[in-house]
């Protein structure tokens, strides 16, 4: 079978990985552009791209598929299907048509729940226990395509979106290997998406970084968990702006008005919630490092105070 493969971060690397040691022929890939990242604001290549690279595997990194030029490229493969993984963007109807087995998509969330660019970070923040992975047919409308298989696991109390992404990383290579298979040997089934099911997860934004301390401290807690890497819970303290990377909730009412500062010492910094307490345990300054909340009231000595 000949694939042309579309991703671009981390997380389809292992998806790509493995179609490459299951033997299948992959004509191409498809990936974003390269962008400057980082402070030094340096060019580099996309994860999915440095994998084809090293494999001899030719790359296409066209800026939009609505023109003929990428609809061309992939006819010229020869291609048996397309395979989507973290992309970033959607395919085209005229694309969409061109393999005879049509395109596939591995999606970081059970179908029909959370559809969209940010599944992983959105289950986490809303508090869910249990997500998985998903294998559909690409539509034209976004991850509402029939569903094909999918894989489940329990979402850890303290995990955070990284945390998850890695290992749903690992979870989506072993279903995209099962579903490729399924549909090499014409066993493949689909099953139409309850569209009444389904929820949205949207692109993140650094909007969302404030903490509102009104809302319960395990609201907040998955918040910090949610948004990590990016963008990052963030508080207000001594007139700066910290970005909080580790926290603890407690149900216990201190009888505070949200937002204050309960204690602080080697245990973090202590803060009342709408319901319960948060104890912030990692936390960076602006400029400085990431470090324990507890070093951080060494050179910044934390008084009781309401925090905005």
């Amino acid at each position: 079978m000949k694939i042309v493969f579309m991703g671009t971060p981390v997380f389809a690397v292992k998806s790509l990985e493995r179609l490459y040691n299951d033997g299948y022929d992959i004509a191409c890939v498809f990936t974003q552009a390269d962008k400057p990242r980082n402070r030094g604001m340096k060019t580099s290549f996309s994860p999915v791209k440095e994998f084809a690279s090293i494999r001899d595997i030719p790359v296409h990194q066209p800026l939009t598929l609505k023109d003929n030029k990428s609809a061309d490229i992939i006819r010229e493969t020869g291609c048996d299907l397309i395979v989507v993984v973290a992309y970033g963007k959607l395919l085209p109807k005229e694309i969409l048509t061109i393999p005879p087995l049509e395109c596939i998509n591995i999606h970081g969330s059970l179908l029909p729940k959370y559809r969209g660019a940010a599944p992983v970070q959105h289950t986490i923040i809303n508090g869910e226990k249990i997500t998985g992975v998903t294998s559909q047919y690409i539509s034209e409308a976004m991850d509402a395509g029939d569903i094909i298989l999918t894989k489940s696991t329990d979402i850890g109390d303290d995990e955070t979106s990284l945390q998850l992404s890695e290992r749903l990383s690992d979870l989506s290579a072993e279903l995209l290997s099962e579903t490729v298979e399924a549909i090499a040997s014409g066993t493949v089934k689909r099953y139409p998406q309850d569209h009444n099911e389904a929820t949205y997860a949207p692109l993140l934004t650094k909007d969302m970084s404030p903490v509102d301390w009104t809302k319960s401290a395990y609201q907040i807690k998955n918040k910090v968990r949610g948004l990590i890497p990016w963008p990052v819970a963030t508080m207000s303290l001594n007139n700066e702006t910290l970005k909080i990377y580790a926290a603890d909730a407690d149900e216990r009412d201190s009888g505070k008005k949200p937002g204050s500062i309960i204690s602080s010492g080697s245990f973090g910094i202590e803060i009342a919630c709408g319901n319960g307490t948060l104890t912030v345990k990692e936390l960076q300054a602006p400029g400085g490092k990431r470090m324990y909340a507890a070093e951080y009231i060494k050179g910044n000595p934390v008084v009781s105070e309401w925090m905005k």
